[in-house]
């Protein structure tokens, strides 16, 4: 790899459109593809690419909670969506740098990829308050936040305790992709950034116990 080109990880709900967005990397000269042949857990954080440009079909695709979950330190990530803009509205606070709808050109893909890496936010203008300034719902001072399921404080509790989601997926006996959708959805009824704040806020609200 060149000096100064961007290294760029691949994730796609589809194959299709993963090779698509490969041959479009392959075919500038300013960026090259990292490849993951041996996925899994921590592998984002041992190829240590520039940015990780994920196509994905919805919120709960399991291809979106791994890519938002497994990025590691300062790695951006550009998500490429299908459907409304507005269901991804806390896509940034899950870690995502970058929120764009699948059908843009290569060029904009590009202009995406540069921004990211060097720091920049980057939305369509006309979605920047369908994701920065999501309707308001009026609630009463007394209303409660949405409350979390059973299994959802099972896995807040676990999460507590340091487990980590194939530790929590063994002890509830359900899958590892199911351990990370509790896990979204705990942060986002929660109104929490990272695991860790997800645990601090459940203390502060009595549900896990220290």
């Amino acid at each position: 790899m060149r000096p100064n080109m961007i290294s760029v990880l691949i994730k796609a709900s589809s194959s299709t459109v993963k090779a698509r967005l490969e041959a479009l990397v392959r075919s500038e000269a300013a960026l090259s593809i990292v490849n993951d042949h041996e996925p899994g857990e921590g592998s984002v954080g041992h190829l240590q690419p520039d940015v990780i440009l994920a196509a994905v079909e919805s919120p709960d695709d399991e291809t979106a909670t791994d890519v938002l979950e497994d990025a590691v330190g300062p790695t951006p990530v550009i998500l490429l969506v299908r459907g409304s803009i507005s269901e991804w509205s806390d896509a940034f606070q899950r870690g995502a740098r970058a929120v764009l709808p699948g059908n843009i050109t290569a060029t904009q893909i590009v202009a995406a990829i540069e921004a990211a890496v060097a720091g920049l936010a980057v939305v369509r203008p006309g979605d920047i308050d369908k994701l920065l300034f999501p309707p308001r719902v009026d609630r009463t001072p007394e209303a409660l936040p949405e409350a979390l399921t059973l299994r959802e404080v099972e896995v807040l509790r676990l999460l507590a305790d340091g487990l980590a989601n194939k530790e929590i997926a063994a002890r509830l006996a359900i899958s590892e992709h199911t351990v990370k959708f509790h896990v979204a959805s705990i942060m986002g009824k929660l109104g929490a950034g990272s695991r860790t704040e997800a645990v601090t806020i459940g203390i502060r609200r009595g549900l896990v116990l220290i």
